[in-house]
């Protein structure tokens, strides 16, 4: 059996920190703590759970952070964790299984990381990180900001997922950084140009953000699931600034990088829906509907976007077209997926009383 060392970075985290230790504190060997300053309970919540806790002081390098953290573990592997992170149960007896059978000469294990989930506790939104590492091979953490962990070697792809559980982030962070390390004179890199105009667009600076994804795609040096994923913050930034042309020139880009993917089908099908030209919208949510969803993907996954979603919305296509049995057809297929969703029922009460055509199905909008 191997031993775990969990190394975490925090700061002002007391209201979340003890769900995260609690889920996991029975599942390994040793517990890194490293504070980079906070001035809450954070510390002594910390202390029921460890005494391995290490100060810290703040450079605006999550990367320096990181590794401080990881260089203060001894046990075979290091597991790593946000504060705000939580293993589920189901996940917690995966992790205890994986402990007792893995391989010592896997290198990392990659599990799914559950970022959003719907009114139903059903996960809206993924993506897969390595979080088990070999501590022997001294991986690193790059960038100071969004960094990432630099892996190589034999990979485990395991179904164990970490659940995000974000209760409050600071805004400002990250981009005071960007913008530090821009007012210094230095030359970001593509994925630096990235994840600046990421920030960009979460603080509503849409045309800024426009030109930083241009820069970043212009440089043809950008991981594929990030030169895809801009195409659609591109299109998020065009939308709100009202240029549906450019919205929809940027969702199409996104076929430069990969086949079609259900979120920029259904992406397309609601720009289509808006415009009112029911055929090709239509054309995208049934490419939708046929696309499986993406496994062990490395990039953000919808999977709603390759399940209900598309039903839901080819139910209101065909509904205004006057093709209800097909409307029909279609909300019957979104409801294996959400038979309780109260859109699906609304639809059915309106197709068993079709003397009431003028209510509409009911559909959801996707940007």
């Amino acid at each position: 059996m191997i031993s775990i060392s969990l190394c975490m970075i925090v700061k002002n985290e007391e209201d979340v920190i003890e769900g995260c230790l609690s889920s996991v504190c029975d599942l390994v060997d040793e517990i890194i703590i490293v504070d980079t300053g906070s001035t809450d309970q954070t510390k002594a919540i910390a202390r029921k759970y460890t005494e391995r806790i290490y100060d810290f002081v703040w450079i605006d390098d999550f990367a320096k952070a990181r590794n401080f953290a990881f260089n203060q573990a001894s046990k075979d592997y290091i597991f790593w964790l946000d504060a705000d992170d939580i293993l589920k149960e189901k996940d917690r007896a995966k992790l205890a299984a994986l402990k007792e059978t893995l391989d010592p000469n896997i290198d990392s294990v990659t599990m799914n990381y559950h970022l959003a989930f719907d009114e139903f506790g059903e996960v809206t939104s993924s993506l897969r990180r390595n979080r088990l590492v070999k501590r022997s091979n001294l991986f690193q953490w790059v960038g100071a900001v969004h960094e990432y962990l630099a892996v190589w070697g034999s990979i485990l792809n395991s179904d164990i997922a970490v659940t995000h559980s974000r209760l409050h982030h600071e805004n400002e962070r990250n981009l005071r950084i960007y913008e530090k390390r821009l007012a210094q004179g230095e030359v970001f890199s593509p994925r630096d140009l990235y994840y600046y105009a990421n920030e960009l667009l979460d603080h509503r600076r849409f045309e800024e953000a426009i030109r930083y994804y241009e820069k970043f795609l212009a440089t043809g040096k950008g991981w594929v699931e990030d030169n895809i994923l801009a195409c659609g913050k591109l299109a998020d930034a065009f939308h709100h600034l009202g240029d549906q042309q450019n919205e929809l020139r940027s969702s199409l880009r996104s076929l430069q990088f990969s086949p079609p993917r259900a979120e920029f089908c259904c992406r397309l099908g609601y720009l289509f829906l808006q415009q009112n030209d029911i055929n090709t919208s239509i054309f995208w949510y049934k490419v939708a509907t046929q696309l499986e969803p993406l496994k062990d993907s490395w990039g953000l996954v919808s999977p709603m976007c390759s399940t209900w979603l598309p039903h839901l919305q080819l139910c209101v296509c065909y509904d205004r077209l006057g093709k209800y049995e097909l409307a029909y057809q279609h909300n019957e297929a979104a409801s294996l997926y959400r038979p309780n969703d109260e859109r699906i029922l609304q639809n059915k009460r309106y197709f068993l009383t079709r003397g009431v055509i003028g209510h509409g199905c009911q559909g959801d909008a996707v940007n």
